[in-house]
């Protein structure tokens, strides 16, 4: 099993949104990825509640059967359009990608 976690920070103001508005927008693109692309086992996504310096805005958690299932999901025209989108909202991002 490949668990995939990325975090973002977004932007304050960005492809003529505000900051609630990238994170909801964000949050219906991530999840609308569920159903599309087989490869997905689990997908969520949590906006964070407890802002910080040290913390981060947005993160998606999902799960792969393997690493080829990962890089399908990563490669499909759906994750591609939402990929499209979250580069011009975003200030940060991090990965962290692990088999258990």
């Amino acid at each position: 099993m490949i668990t995939h976690i990325v975090q973002w920070r977004v932007k304050e103001n960005a492809a003529g949104l505000s900051r609630e508005e990238i994170l909801e927008e964000m949050r219906q693109r991530l999840e609308g990825l569920n159903g599309k692309i087989p490869e997905i086992i689990t997908l969520s996504v949590g906006v964070n509640e407890r802002p910080g310096d040290h913390a981060s805005d947005i993160v998606l958690m999902s799960t792969f059967s393997d690493w080829e299932a990962l890089k399908t999901y990563a490669d499909h025209p759906d994750h591609q359009a939402v990929v499209a989108f979250v580069g011009k909202v975003v200030s940060e991002r991090r990965v962290v990608d692990f088999e258990s």
